[in-house]
Order: structure tokens, then C-alpha cells, then sequence
């Protein structure tokens, strides 16, 4: 497939919403998870969020692409506020097709508290070096160049998709998929909801502050969940507090 340029897409297997998989894979690519890790947010109700440590640091969101689905958040879209080139939010568009996975992981791991990226990101690591490459004030299209030819990740994207974790076969590169990956962070008293498919760039929706980013996340995703009452395939991830 021809990306809007003329050129050949890349094309890549996608990414398991699971998070022992996006763990061993964060890993890889340079982010410690002795303090931080993904997990399962299991509801939007209070008693799922209450079981989640707190504070979440991202929260990522596998969700089907019904017809219902995508009219409902189109409609958030439009009458959420825009974000500004100096939201300091890291963002990255995607020029990938199936690499939603990837790219929700980096505007989660991007965008967590300076003080855990420090703490967390090996100096030697892929990660470190790409996000030296690639700071917030870079745009997002020259981000996406970086990482389209960026041969590490790809080999690191790969060994994901062909861990033995995996619950579910990953198919065949051109099946049509109905399921795409969408990350939310907080940034600056806002709430971002960051996807590199999305012409707008990043969506805010309101404010927000760290403690309150997973459950002002949910009530967004429970808005496009009771669009479609019917579609049971949400999956939402919390990259939470590691418990000892």
C-alpha cells in the first residue's frame, strides 16, 4: 500500500495488547520495569481503577474500529480544545501500517514524568538514543522518518509480535484489521490522547492532573465504549506503579 506521498508503506505484524509482552518489550528497547510496568485496567468503573497503583504514568487503549466506534470519537474530536505547538507533548506520527502498538508505547513512554524517564531509561539503551534523536520540539513527520528506517526497532517490533506470551495468533501481514492502539498521558495540567493516525495531532481533552489521568482517560474510552454497546473488544493498559 502507497502512503499519501506515493510511496511504498511500510508493513509491519501488530502488537499484542498484553501486557506481559509490552513489558518484556519496553525492556528491550531500553525502559526498566523494575519500578513502573504495564497492566490491566479490567473497567471503566471505579472499583477496576481502584485496583490500578497510582500514579499512571500513560494509559494505552486497543479499541475496535466499528463504524459506531469511530463516529463517537471523531465527534470528541471536534469539540475537545486544540493542542498548540508548545504543548510540550512528544508525538510521532504513524507512517507504518500495523505499528499502532509501537507507537502508542513511545507517546506513553515519551511522555511520562521526567523524573521516572530518568530513573528508568538506560543511557546505552535504543530508547535513549531515539528520544536524543528525536525531542519533543522535532515534528512529528521528521520523528516518523527516523523511525520507519530504523532497523532496531523493527527487529525489536518483530521479536514482540513472535513472543510465546502471545494469546492469539498474529495472522498474516496483509489481513485487514479492525483493532488500533491509542495512548492518553498527561502533559502540563492536560489530558492528551496521542495517535499517530489522527490528522489533528494530539487531542486534548481538558484538564487533568497525574493522579487523576487514568480516570479522566476511562471516561473518555467509556464514551466510545457506550457507543457501540454491543462491541466487547476494549483492552486498556495502565503503565502503573510496580507493586514490591
Amino acid at each position: 500500500m502507497a502512503d499519501q506521498n506515493g510511496e511504498q508503506e511500510k508493513l509491519w505484524f501488530p502488537l499484542e495488547s498484553n501486557p506481559t509482552i509490552l513489558n518484556r518489550y519496553i525492556s528491550d528497547l531500553g525502559f526498566e520495569t523494575d519500578s513502573n510496568e504495564f497492566t490491566d485496567v479490567f473497567s471503566t468503573e471505579p472499583w477496576a481503577l481502584d485496583m490500578v497503583p497510582q500514579p499512571v504514568s500513560a494509559v494505552l487503549v486497543l479499541f475496535p474500529m466499528t463504524e459506531k466506534v469511530l463516529c463517537k470519537r471523531k465527534q470528541l474530536h471536534e469539540g475537545s480544545i486544540d493542542s498548540t505547538e508548545d504543548s510540550g507533548v512528544w508525538y510521532i506520527k504513524q507512517r507504518i501500517r500495523n505499528a499502532c502498538g509501537t507507537i502508542a508505547v513511545l507517546h506513553g513512554l515519551a511522555n511520562t514524568p521526567e523524573s521516572i524517564q530518568q530513573a528508568s531509561i538506560r543511557q546505552s539503551s535504543w530508547l535513549y538514543s531515539f528520544l536524543q534523536k528525536c525531542p519533543a520540539s522535532a515534528t512529528p513527520t521528521e520523528k516518523a522518518i527516523l523511525l520507519e528506517n530504523d532497523t532496531r526497532l523493527e527487529k525489536f517490533h518483530e521479536g514482540a509480535t513472535t513472543d510465546s506470551s502471545n494469546q492469539t495468533s498474529r495472522g498474516n501481514k496483509g489481513d485487514k484489521l479492525d483493532m488500533h492502539f491509542a495512548s492518553f498521558v498527561h502533559v502540563k495540567g492536560k489530558l492528551y490522547e496521542l495517535d499517530g493516525r489522527v490528522e489533528q495531532g494530539p487531542i486534548c481533552h481538558g484538564n487533568t492532573t497525574q493522579q487523576d489521568l487514568l480516570k479522566d482517560a476511562c471516561n473518555v474510552v467509556k464514551k466510545w465504549m457506550d457507543a457501540d454497546p454491543t462491541e466487547l473488544r476494549f483492552t486498556i493498559l495502565a503503565f502503573a506503579p510496580k507493586l514490591s
